[in-house]
């Protein structure tokens, strides 16, 4: 930050040296046109008044804010208000010349002043303009790289260009701009041609055989993305997107990202009631349990923003939890702000590892991320589910309840809901653990939040077919009919913490993830992001159900169940449980047995005791 200004302080310094330096030269081309014409110019007296002049007229360019203009944004509106400026200012000095009775030079020489001035001071503003075009007409058609379309000829679409032209490095070369402004259609931006609309992409795409399209737009909708990707989705072109414009401040250059599937998805905006969560963080001392999972690094992000009084991460890999304390120690230098940030390493089964983060920290509020989720490899080591997922969870919300935790959020999943694995079932296990405890009369406030997959986690599908296809394919899918319901990390994480602060004790929140999708679906527009054809380029296999995998993932907002009530906000409802007695639970004959058993014994007690888990196998 303190870089960035004294750069901006010496940028503008310098073009105050120029500046003065140009004045001078306006008027010492004057005397010599004068001198040339034999005019009589009082030295002496200019000698006297031309420092006045410059500083004045140095003080009004920054009074009037042409010290604050970019000299890579100068517009064709900035050099005519510079102009207008500086005619009233050299109009202003005539008048106080006539007025005073003080004459250096004849009063007809600041119209030559006046125009040479304008000149001799837009010149370096313009010159990066220049260049551009330059590199447009001569330098740029000359290298090797993709040809592209740029969608959106506004201020994104210009920033994009310059960073085009500016970094050579991205090897792209744009063949022209698509705009849905009749007006602008027909013009250059920059010496690119604005071609025309964008429902007219696909004529343009083989015209100009165009390798990618970046959009340029800010906060460019869902479904305006996925009208683009549909248009093109046969024409094995790569669709990538700028960062919105309002995200980066002046030294930002520009970046040219991947468009993600996020950007296809067409779900309802969450909106969150930011003043509610910040409640229930700020100035708290906040453990995140799985912190450094993709749920729990996404919690530790949205928590740091609201500034609480101490962020504990505590995860099992050292890894993932390192990559998300590196970034936000990152993150609060760049934002010159303090983290009091302490990271443990350590295992949620481990009760003696767990009493002592407890005691050494004194937390406030607890969120529970930490499971084993991966649903395959759960049914090959049932054992291990049972000893994170039911007595992990069992070990924290007793250490939540003994230290008086304020608030106990534990992070459950739609594969709870009459589950068919292990996952599942153990997942719906930790629940009636979490319900168990809110019958002890706890100061506590426990809940649970269900939601389905969300997107891009680890071990979920996109990744998996990401790296197929880096690989040539094919991509797997299990079923051609198989869907599940999908939310960014974001999302849910936003909505987690809402659910958190609405928590009173006992509740069972569900988010409302919209209608389910085909995972089909979802690996073809993977595929041609990647700038593939689907079934053409790259193959699609189908694999078969895996163990304990659903076709369907049960609905979790059931219009028809009356148990569910809707809360204030519109995607988070309360689902109303029955309690169980912690004898029927067994948890203290699981915690003395789990070494014994086999894997298949560990699933038949977790049967006897989750009435709704329907093993695939039996």
């Amino acid at each position: 930050m303190k870089i960035s200004i004294q750069k901006k302080i010496i940028q503008i310094g310098l073009y105050i040296v120029y500046d003065i330096a140009m004045i001078a030269l306006a008027y010492l081309m004057a005397v010599l046109m004068f001198s040339f014409l034999d005019r009589p110019i009082n030295i002496d007296g200019l000698k006297v008044a031309l420092p006045f002049i410059i500083m004045i007229k140095i003080v009004i360019f920054a009074l009037t804010g042409f010290y604050r203009i970019m000299a890579n944004q100068l517009s064709f509106e900035d050099v005519l208000k510079f102009s207008v400026v500086n005619v009233l200012t050299n109009l202003f000095i005539v008048i106080f010349l006539a007025v005073s009775k003080t004459e250096f030079m004849h009063k007809s020489a600041y119209l030559f002043i006046s125009f040479a001035e304008i000149v001799l001071l837009a010149l370096a503003r313009v010159v990066n303009r220049i260049i551009d075009y330059i590199k447009v007409h001569y330098d740029y058609p000359q290298t090797v790289g993709k040809r592209t379309l740029i969608i959106g000829a506004g201020a994104s679409g210009e920033a994009v260009i310059k960073e085009l032209y500016r970094n050579k490095e991205t090897r792209i070369i744009p063949v022209g701009f698509l705009d849905d402004n009749q007006d602008k259609i027909g013009l250059t931006l920059h010496g690119v041609n604005i071609l025309g609309p964008i429902d007219d992409i696909n004529y343009y795409v083989e015209k100009y055989n165009v390798d990618e399209v970046i959009v340029a737009i800010n906060n460019f909708p869902a479904n305006q993305f996925l009208k683009v990707e549909e248009l093109i989705e046969r024409k094995s072109v790569k669709i990538k997107k700028m960062i919105s414009v309002s995200e980066y401040s002046e030294d930002f250059k520009p970046e040219i990202i991947d468009v993600k599937i996020d950007d296809l998805l067409e779900r309802p905006e969450v909106v969150l009631n930011i003043e509610r969560i910040a409640d229930l963080i700020k100035n708290e001392t906040v453990l995140v349990l799985g912190g450094g999972g993709s749920v729990g690094s996404e919690l530790c992000r949205q928590i740091y923003r609201l500034s609480p009084k101490h962020l504990i991460i505590f995860d099992i890999f050292e890894n993932n939890a390192y990559e998300i304390q590196q970034e936000l120690i990152r993150q609060a230098k760049r934002l010159d702000q303090p983290l009091n940030l302490s990271v443990w390493i350590g295992s949620i089964y481990n009760k003696d590892r767990l009493q002592t983060l407890f005691e050494t920290f004194k937390p406030t509020v607890v969120f529970h991320a930490a499971a084993y989720k991966h649903v395959p490899l759960m049914e090959e080591s049932a054992i291990e589910a049972i000893r994170t997922n039911i007595i992990g969870t069992y070990y924290v919300s007793t250490l939540a309840l003994q230290h008086e935790v304020k608030n106990f959020v534990f992070v459950s999943s739609d594969k709870a809901v009459r589950p068919t694995n292990m996952m599942g079932a153990t997942k719906r296990f930790a629940e009636l653990i979490i319900l168990e405890q809110v019958r002890q009369n706890s100061k506590t406030k426990f809940s649970s939040v269900r939601f389905g997959n969300v997107l891009g986690s680890s071990g979920s599908v996109i990744p998996l077919f990401k790296k197929q296809i880096e690989e040539g394919g094919p991509v797997t899918v299990t079923h051609p009919e198989i869907t599940r319901f999908f939310m960014t990390i974001s999302e849910a994480v936003g909505l987690i913490l809402e659910c958190g602060a609405f928590a009173q004790g006992g509740e069972v929140f569900i988010l409302d993830m919209g209608e389910p999708v085909r995972i089909v679906d979802i690996a073809e527009k993977i595929i041609s992001l990647a700038g593939y054809r689907p079934h053409i380029d790259i193959k699609i296999t189908f694999t078969g159900l895996r163990p304990g995998e659903k076709l369907f993932e049960e609905l979790l907002v059931d219009p028809a169940n009356k148990n569910q009530v809707r809360t204030q906000h519109k995607q988070i409802l309360i689902e109303k449980q029955e309690t169980i007695d912690r004898e029927k639970l067994q948890l203290d004959e699981i915690i003395a047995k789990i070494d014994q058993l086999t894997n298949e014994e560990a699933k038949a007690l977790i049967a006897e005791i989750i009435q709704t888990y329907n093993r695939f196998d039996k």
